[in-house]
C-alpha cells in the first residue's frame, strides 16, 4: 500500500456492449490491439492475465523508436465480470479500478480510477500519454463487431 493520496478519475462511453468491453480490458489478444500509449505496443506473448483475486496481471510496453521495454506488474484485486476489475501495481502500490456500466442500447461507460498514483505518474507528459492509451482502447473498441466476446477471429473491422 502506498501513502500517497493523489487519485486521477477517468470516463469513457464505448459504444458497445459491457460484456464485449470488459473482455477488451481483460484478454491478451485484445490488450495487444491498444495497450499503452501512442509510440508504444505490447506485443501479446508479454502480456500475462490471471483474471482472478490474487492474480499476474504484467504487460511489456515496448518503445516503437528505441526498443525499450517497460514492465507492468500487478495483482488481481477484485474481479467482477462484467462489472468491474482492479489491479494493484506490484512496484508502485497504485490501485487502478475499472467499472463498466452498462447505459442501455449497447453503450458501456468505463470509470477508471487509479488511487496513490506515485509521483512519476503525476506529471504532465505521463498524464498525456495515459490519455493516448485511453484513446487507443476507445478506437479499438469503436472498431470492434458486437460477435461474441469470446470470438477474437474477426471481430476487429477496418
Amino acid at each position: 500500500m502506498t501513502d500517497n493520496d493523489a487519485e486521477f478519475t477517468y470516463r469513457r462511453v464505448h459504444s458497445r456492449p459491457r460484456h464485449l468491453v470488459f473482455e477488451c480490458m481483460t484478454t491478451p489478444a485484445h490488450l495487444a490491439r491498444f495497450w499503452g500509449p501512442v509510440g508504444t505496443h505490447t506485443p501479446e506473448d508479454r502480456i500475462v492475465v490471471d483474471l482472478r483475486p490474487g492474480g499476474a496481471f504484467e504487460t511489456t510496453m515496448v518503445n516503437d523508436r528505441t526498443g525499450d521495454e517497460h514492465t507492468m506488474r500487478a495483482v488481481y484485486v477484485e474481479v467482477d465480470p462484467p462489472a468491474r476489475v482492479s489491479w494493484r501495481e506490484t512496484d508502485s502500490g497504485m490501485l487502478t479500478t475499472l467499472v463498466f456500466v452498462d447505459l442501455g442500447n449497447g453503450l458501456t461507460e468505463v470509470i477508471t480510477q487509479q488511487r496513490g498514483v506515485p509521483p512519476r505518474y503525476l506529471e504532465p507528459a505521463a498524464r498525456a500519454g495515459w490519455e493516448t492509451s485511453l484513446d487507443r482502447a476507445a478506437d479499438y473498441i469503436g472498431h470492434l463487431t458486437t460477435q461474441s466476446p469470446t470470438d477474437h477471429e474477426g471481430v476487429w473491422r477496418s
